[in-house]
């Protein structure tokens, strides 16, 4: 799952985006509509389940390897795409001794106000200047002092198709100047099992979550999908080493979108709402080779659950 989106996209970029989703023959709506701050507040409850491991996998990492990382950087900013509420990120700007800014960029901007009021008050000599933005179109940063540490946590890489990855660490890529680096959570291939397991909670919070992106396209759009007519589903493909998340209803949906499309989902059919492709050390390299990256430090936690990457301009 992803912590980022945007409230800032104009409405017809909004329309066009929802046109071409429901138009394939996938229906898919892109997982950038999960955050309101509703789906905010969901997400964050989604990572203290039982089932999710990757955030506390990632947490011990970051709080075992940072120390050491950041001492060797000693970065002077950290750029965070898609902060969240940034309860991870104290792991990192608690090892970033000497930090002067900090630029959380998030979609929804409430919640990031929130988030940047909650870290002024834990570190009251760090500049916070938050950024409301969806981070995988092109975004303003401010004037910033160097060396920067960009990051990207959660395993949020995961959320893109290998080609939309490339693009996206590719743009990051050419944020970066000379001394950056890069800072990338992901979720590793395991047993299929475990997984899925992570994407079905038992207390139904996930489903919930997933839902909710319909509710967020009806306040964004004006559109008339009945949340509570769709059913959860996530299932883990094998071959394309992903988990996708699909909204299905039991009886045929007619949903209208104005100035966009009237569309029926018939029962049975899904909108698919998510990707979470997983990694390991091979394809991690593969895709910072291609953006113009190159794999820096590598650490996975013993179970090889997760890892986290710290990368360099190639």
């Amino acid at each position: 799952m992803t912590e980022q989106c945007t409230s800032t996209l104009a409405d017809a970029g909004v329309l066009a985006e929802i046109r071409a989703g429901m138009d394939r023959p996938q229906k898919e709506l892109p997982p950038k509509f999960f955050y309101d701050e509703r789906g905010s507040e969901l997400f964050e409850a989604i990572t203290r389940l039982p089932e999710y491991y990757l955030t506390r996998a990632e947490a011990a990492l970051l709080a075992l390897r940072m120390p050491e990382w950041m001492a060797a950087l000693g970065p002077a900013a950290l750029v965070e795409l898609g902060a969240g509420s940034a309860v991870k990120t104290r792991l990192v700007l608690d090892a970033m001794d000497g930090a002067e800014v900090y630029v959380p960029v998030d979609v929804s901007a409430d919640f990031l106000d929130a988030t940047a009021r909650r870290v002024r008050g834990t570190y009251p000599g760090l500049e916070v200047r938050p950024v409301a933005a969806d981070f995988t179109a092109p975004f303003p940063l401010p004037p910033l002092p160097h060396p920067v540490l960009h990051a990207l946590l959660g395993s949020t890489i995961g959320n893109f198709a290998p080609d939309e990855a490339i693009a996206l660490l590719h743009a990051t890529r050419h944020r970066m100047g000379r001394g950056d680096r890069f800072l990338m959570g992901v979720d590793l291939r395991k047993e299929p099992a475990r997984i899925e397991a992570a994407y079905n909670d038992a207390a139904g919070v996930t489903a919930e979550f997933n839902r909710n992106m319909l509710r967020v396209v009806n306040a964004l759009a004006g559109a008339d999908f009945d949340a509570d007519a769709y059913e959860h589903r996530a299932f883990y493909d094998r071959a394309a080493h992903r988990i996708e998340m699909h909204l299905v209803p039991a009886r045929a949906q007619t949903v209208t979108v104005p100035g966009a499309g009237r569309w029926t989902v018939a029962a049975g059919e899904s909108i698919r709402t998510e990707i979470s492709c997983k990694h390991d050390r091979a394809s991690v390299d593969a895709m910072f080779a291609a953006a113009g990256l190159r794999v820096e430090r590598w650490a996975a936690d013993e179970e090889g659950l997760f890892a986290i990457v710290l990368g360099t301009p190639a």
